[in-house]
């Protein structure tokens, strides 16, 4: 169903001519594969729907004006920043695709630790702007091209950094709204003309509605702005780096150390990530590479911080006795930043380490202590800037089993999820096989003691067929094993009820098929109740988890 002529003067007239178009060759570039939803269908058959036009507004009263303009026809909106994921891409065959690049504005309130940003302020330029007067802010896992808006105000948004500065959602401060019916709100102190330093402070708050633990996807109206906490950056004004692509590094003062921490076995490993839980030691924590897997990880680090390598030299560095040494050290292993914020701390720290080290009997790996290795991992972890490197293998990869229960429940099973992916390597070809566990993800968040991460990387060829379909199996069985030992939804599938597998919307017959089996039904009921109070026309797509009220079963 093509827009209107009226229609489409009428966004014409809000944007300008340059910033809107219904070109067909405009419009397919706006479609994404379903392989990049949590859900993996693959690209062969499942696009996202083509949208009727592109939008490019550039202030939040144009975006108020087209989310006016999609309620009086109603016609249904998504708005994208970096369009990582399918979360941002439209689901209907009659909506429009907004793209928020032309709002990218950054302000940098340094008085009150926080950077007021727009949508399309990537965590890069946000971080280089915040070093500058001695700050830093989380960076999701999903790196420093991301939206830092998007992951702050819309989704998880946990990283390296969390177990010091907190996960995304806990760095939102004020915001500005616009709602899914075209109003306009701003929370927190912005909403009081104070400034943007602070948010709506204990108990129920509006920030809660569009938040939550995870956050509306976008589902919710168009956020437009946002005040995120900034944390203290030890390091110099600007992050000095060398080398050659893609063996970037920094070059840090040495009150930065990056290590590699090993152990003999989970309840080494467990040990010491509780005893980090406990005390405030790292600035940074995370499992980084063993996404190459643990049979490949040694040898892919040598590769990728020496320029004069390339992948064709994997199968020489697997054969090399002095790799597979390294490799087996850091089997079992995460990688940890220390910052000193002053000479004292920093040895105080460095002793924390070691008695660490001896409580739970692990080690330094001695490969990552190498000045250039050192260097490179330093970079890559503090900046999250080699994202591209989870696409080297095989081109296309995805998160599966996602274990993200407490420490002492989870490690217990990493060995028998570890030989399950590993079985499949072994007796398929869908995947590629780096050696089973190849589980990713980050240590904590603040406090200690929650989420890990947990993401499996899985590697495979998105433009095979046989490949897409084969990893679809795959995660077919790992949430079959997720199931049986009472963990919940696999990585995978996490946002299998919000996208059909066709890639549209589900209707609320569909959802309500979903949700009445719940152990709390009233959460989604709950939610229900929100999304007819700011969003009657049900334009933003099925993200958002509703449960009609009266399905709700009697005693729930």
């Amino acid at each position: 169903m093509a827009l209107a002529r009226e229609i489409y003067q009428a966004l014409e007239d809000i944007v300008g001519k340059k910033n809107i178009s219904e070109d067909i060759g405009v419009c397919e570039s706006y479609r994404s594969i379903a392989a990049q939803t949590s859900a993996h269908y693959g690209p062969f058959d499942h696009w996202t729907p083509l949208p009727q036009a592109v939008i490019l507004p550039g202030s939040t009263e144009e975006v108020q004006n087209v989310v006016r303009i999609c309620n009086k026809y109603k016609i249904q909106f998504k708005a994208g920043s970096t369009f990582y994921a399918t979360m941002a891409y439209i689901g209907s065959d009659y909506a429009v695709q907004l793209d928020m690049r032309r709002m990218a504005k950054i302000e940098i309130d340094s008085k009150n630790q926080c950077a007021i940003i727009e949508p399309y302020a990537i965590a890069a330029v946000v971080q280089a702007e915040a070093m500058k007067v001695g700050l830093n802010l989380n960076i999701p896992g999903v790196g420093c091209s991301s939206s830092t808006l998007a992951s702050t105000s819309g989704w998880a948004g946990f990283g390296p950094t969390s177990i010091f500065m907190g996960a995304s959602g806990e760095n939102l401060l004020s915001a500005e709204w616009v709602l899914p019916d075209g109003e306009v709100i701003k929370t927190g102190s912005a909403g009081a003309g104070a400034g943007w330093f602070c948010g709506e402070g204990p108990g129920p708050s509006f920030r809660s509605v569009f938040r939550g633990v995870t956050g509306v996807a976008g589902s919710m109206g168009v956020c437009t702005k946002i005040a995120v906490r900034l944390h203290p950056w030890p390091g110099p004004t600007f992050l000095p780096s060398d080398g050659v692509l893609p063996a970037y590094k920094a070059v840090l003062p040495d009150n930065f150390k990056c290590y590699t921490l090993c152990f003999p076995d989970w309840e080494g490993w467990t040990t010491a990530a509780a005893i980090i839980h406990e005390n405030d030691v790292l600035y940074l924590g995370h499992r980084q590479y063993n996404m190459f897997g643990r049979n490949l990880k040694g040898a892919m680090i040598r590769i990728l911080t020496d320029p004069e390598k390339q992948l064709c030299d994997l199968p020489e560095l697997l054969e090399d006795p002095e790799t597979q040494k390294h490799n087996e050290s850091m089997k079992l292993e995460f990688q940890v930043v220390i910052a000193g914020m002053t000479k004292k701390d920093m040895e105080y720290k460095e002793k924390a380490i070691d008695e660490i080290l001896k409580q739970s009997r692990g080690w330094k790996n001695e490969m990552m202590l190498e000045k250039d290795v050192h260097d490179w991992a330093l970079l890559y972890l503090l900046r999250l800037g080699h994202k591209n490197l989870n696409y080297v293998l095989c081109g296309a990869y995805e998160g599966n089993f996602g274990m993200s229960s407490n420490l002492y429940v989870t490690t217990p099973l990493m060995e028998e999820a570890s030989a399950l992916k590993r079985k499949w390597e072994v007796e398929a070809t869908a995947i590629a096989a780096t050696g089973g566990d190849s589980e990713m993800g980050s240590i904590s968040g603040i406090g200690g003691g929650g989420v890990t991460g947990w993401e499996y990387f899985t590697n495979f060829d998105a433009y095979d067929r046989e490949s897409t379909r084969g990893t679809k199996e795959f995660f077919d069985d790992t949430q079959r094993w997720m199931t049986e030992h009472g963990l919940g939804g696999d990585f995978s599938r996490w946002n299998t009820e919000c996208r059909r597998e066709d890639s549209y919307n589900y209707t609320q017959e569909e959802h309500d098929s979903f949700y009445v089996k719940m152990a709390q039904p009233h959460v989604m009921a709950y939610q229900w109740k929100v999304r007819e109070a700011f969003n009657p026309n049900h334009l933003g797509g099925s993200y958002y988890r509703t449960l009609t009220p009266d399905k709700v079963p009697e005693g729930k």
